[in-house]
């Protein structure tokens, strides 16, 4: 059972940065592409961002620019770098390990998620 740990949310003013990090308990970095998800109030669960096994990016329109994603698989671990956040960033943001063999074989998992506010 792999399981996924986040930490390093908090509460920063506008303008700020953060660092997630998100540390899985197995080698799940062999074949599949990690992701962070967030979530606000009252709103639907959105990618922020993702990294492949093979390294390559991609980022919601909203954060490009601004945030940055990163793998060390060594550590099994990913990185969210988090710049000049803004209050509308503000949203619980989870980790997610996600691994497509087929259309009917998807291996995905979460972690906990973590709370990330922006507020002066």
């Amino acid at each position: 059972q792999v399981q996924l740990v986040e930490s390093g949310g908090g509460l920063v003013q506008p303008g700020g940065s953060l660092r997630l990090s998100c540390a899985a308990s197995v080698s799940v970095f062999s074949g599949y592409t990690m992701g962070w998800y967030r979530q606000a109030p009252g709103k639907q669960r959105e990618l922020v961002a993702a990294v492949t096994s093979g390294g390559s990016t991609q980022y919601a329109d909203s954060v490009k620019g601004r945030f940055t994603i990163s793998r060390d698989n060594a550590k099994n671990t990913v990185y969210l770098r988090m710049n000049s956040l803004k209050p509308e960033d503000t949203a619980v943001y989870s980790c997610n390990a996600n691994r497509k063999l087929s259309d009917a074989t998807v291996y995905t998992y979460w972690g906990q998620g973590t709370q990330v506010t922006v507020s002066s």
